[in-house]
């Protein structure tokens, strides 16, 4: 069975992005590249709420290149772009499906919404993110509202410089 991750960067009290979705606060660093790198050659697919592909989109392409992209949305009517597929039906049914085909690594890209949602279907099996060191005091959390608790169990563990800290969890189920 595939793996999905989800993936995201996020300030050190939890928030992906910025009320106004800003993420000027990132740190990009050769790290973060290098770690970058070394994730995407096991994935063919990315998942993406709508909000945020339109971020994506906004500073260009939203589509990932070489992989499969969805975009999961309720108010979209038409595929935003040629190399994106867009989902209007349930996330949970969709993403198990997935997981059952053959294939690389599924990564959940940014969206915590997207996340939540695969979370409580317990489709997402680790979750990687990059702690920035700022307390950002609102904006879009990494997880909103949980239904319940998740347990995770730490993979791995890396400074990264700019302050950085990367943490690579497994889901675990009870």
């Amino acid at each position: 069975m595939r793996k999905v991750t989800y993936g995201a960067a996020c300030s050190l009290d939890g928030y992906i992005a910025r009320v106004d979705n800003g993420v000027d606060w990132l740190r990009w660093t050769d790290d973060v590249q290098r770690l970058t790198s070394e994730y995407w050659k096991a994935v063919d697919t990315v998942l993406m709420g709508r909000k945020t592909y339109e971020v994506a989109r906004a500073s260009g392409s939203g589509a990932y290149p070489k992989v499969d992209n969805y975009v999961f949305s309720r108010t979209l009517t038409v595929d935003p772009e040629p190399q994106v597929r867009l989902v209007r039906e349930n996330a949970g049914d969709f993403v198990a499906e997935l997981k059952r085909n053959r294939g690389g690594e599924i990564c959940v890209m940014g969206g915590g919404e997207l996340a939540r949602t695969l979370l409580e279907a317990e489709l997402v099996d680790e979750l990687g993110v990059n702690i920035h060191p700022v307390l950002l005091g609102q904006g879009i959390p990494l997880v909103p509202s949980l239904p319940r608790q998740i347990d995770l169990e730490l993979l791995r563990f890396e400074p990264l410089s700019a302050g950085c800290l990367y943490a690579l969890y497994r889901v675990t189920r009870r």
